[in-house]
């Protein structure tokens, strides 16, 4: 089998948890303007994030839909996005986030990284 056109990493998990775990690292994201995380995670889910804020800078109703069907059940977050997030970065056409390297994890010595909103 063929690697070509394969995009995105496996992080060991099936198709289902895996996309669970990038909605749930992206509504943190969101949430709380920063994340520490593993490095595959944290570079995974970077587009994600400056997509969504992209879409919210439209602010148009298809653009609301688009961010809701990416983060269902989290109407705060979402609020946050289009009120707060989207306006602080108005000027700015892209590169909202900065990945920060924090050194390794005690436990397995992954390397963890911090995805924080600039």
């Amino acid at each position: 089998m063929s690697s070509h056109r394969i995009d995105g990493r496996k992080l060991s998990r099936q198709r289902g948890p895996r996309l669970a775990l990038y909605k749930n690292l992206i509504v943190s994201v969101l949430r709380y303007e920063r994340v520490q995380t593993t490095e595959a995670k944290a570079k995974e889910i970077r587009n994600q994030v400056e997509h969504m804020i992209t879409l919210a800078k439209r602010g148009d109703l298809a653009a609301r839909r688009t961010v809701v069907s990416g983060l269902p059940n989290e109407p705060l977050v979402i609020a946050k996005l289009f009120d707060v997030i989207a306006p602080k970065y108005a000027d700015r056409t892209s590169g909202y986030t900065r990945l920060v390297h924090i050194g390794q994890r005690k436990g397995d010595a992954a390397e963890i990284f911090q995805i924080e909103l600039v």
